[in-house]
């Protein structure tokens, strides 16, 4: 579809073309944060489009909020530095006490903290998020907090954390899930105080990502957010918002693809003719765009429901699926049509390429969605 919000995405599109391909060439090559777009969206309030107006934010809904992020993407930026700035912060607005809420919401809505890193993931858990082995231990009016995460995106810069941790063993609840609870970490004190230590990830992409260590790092229980032992239920909470987006993101990029190609098949000429006369260039570049707007009516439906509060956990989950494969096969079918050229930094693509490749993995699997379609869609035995 790509027609909700124009004049957001105008506002958008017209930002983004202050970061035209050569910065996102040279942040990839440095491997650099992209300091100044984060803080070009920030000033202009698109980062703090989901929170509440009391709180200084615009107070919009996940479609507008996804319209930003798709129309990043769809401009050949990236939207992976910054778009949990728009999400994470939904644990503390929705499960939060009064007190954070008024200590944290205004000062992410204003640039003046950020809250975009959260440590969920562990090295010896992987996607079974009822084996971390992060613990916080009750000590008076703290809790102590011990272990390890991997791939945190963005901890070295941010200034707010959440973490994930057992304050109770798995084994005591009545679910494998219970016992686990969320708390809110401010990273300058912990780093200062040596509790907790940040190490880069160099990956394939440019997603500044990292390994955290808590080492007897003190945190306040009014860092606490909501009940202790009720943190699984309030990331489950945050998990539809996180998937749209991230479809939002997928879409931008297929469209991107999807343009690249097109110009070049019209421009690029072998033996006196341009290429996308061939069939064989044509129609798999029809038939990506036909995938990708198949997948976006997927998006729509399922944004439409969460932003009237209706369950959406199955047309979110088969959104996250349909888009993340039409940005991949939009993203081979440039490549392809650019032959030699399509692996040329100068022509983005291949930079694209991996980035949009994350999809398929990330925020979750392409596999465990599939799995989550047999097993609560299709009511299929479950699988091992």
């Amino acid at each position: 579809m790509g027609k909700t919000h124009p004049e957001i995405r105008d506002s958008v599109r017209a930002l983004c073309g202050g970061f035209p391909g050569e910065y996102w060439r040279q942040c990839d090559r440095d491997r650099a944060y992209p300091t100044e777009f984060v803080k070009a969206l920030t000033d202009a309030g698109f980062l703090a489009v989901l929170i509440p107006e009391e709180y200084g934010g615009s107070g919009l809904g996940i479609s507008e909020a996804a319209a930003i992020l798709g129309e990043i993407h769809k401009s050949g930026g990236n939207g992976g530095a910054c778009h949990a700035q728009m999400y994470i912060m939904g644990a503390v607005l929705r499960h939060g006490s009064d007190e954070q809420k008024q200590e944290i919401l205004p000062k992410i809505a204003t640039g003046e903290l950020r809250l975009q890193a959260f440590g969920v993931t562990e090295p010896t858990s992987g996607t079974d998020t009822s084996r971390i082995r992060t613990t916080a231990v009750r000590d008076g009016d703290d809790y102590i907090i011990n272990g390890q995460k991997v791939w945190t995106s963005r901890a070295e810069h941010s200034d707010l954390m959440l973490v994930l941790a057992r304050t109770q063993p798995r084994e005591s609840g009545k679910k494998p899930h219970d016992g686990m609870s969320i708390f809110i970490v401010y990273m300058k004190q912990a780093l200062e105080q040596k509790s907790l230590t940040i190490k880069p990830l160099r990956a394939m992409l440019n997603h500044a990502t990292t390994e955290v260590f808590f080492d007897d790092m003190r945190v306040s229980a009014r860092n606490l957010i909501g009940k202790e032992g009720k943190g699984f239920r309030y990331l489950l909470d945050g998990l539809n918002a996180e998937r749209l987006l991230i479809s939002a993101e997928a879409i931008g990029d297929a469209r991107w693809f999807i343009e690249k190609a097109c110009a070049y098949a019209g421009e690029r000429r072998v033996f006196d003719r341009p290429i996308g006369q061939n069939q064989g260039i044509q129609f798999p570049i029809a038939r990506a765009h036909a995938q990708t707007e198949a997948a976006d009516l997927m998006v729509q439906k399922a944004i439409k429901l969460f932003d009237a509060g209706e369950p959406c956990g199955g047309e979110a989950n088969i959104a996250k699926l349909l888009s993340a494969d039409a940005s991949w096969a939009a993203a081979d079918m440039c490549l392809q049509t650019h032959g030699g050229f399509g692996f040329a930094e100068e022509y983005d693509i291949e930079r694209k390429f991996r980035e949009t490749r994350l999809f398929q993995v990330a925020p979750i699997s392409t596999n465990l969605i599939l799995s989550y379609i047999a097993e609560h869609i299709l009511e299929l035995p479950r699988s091992f």
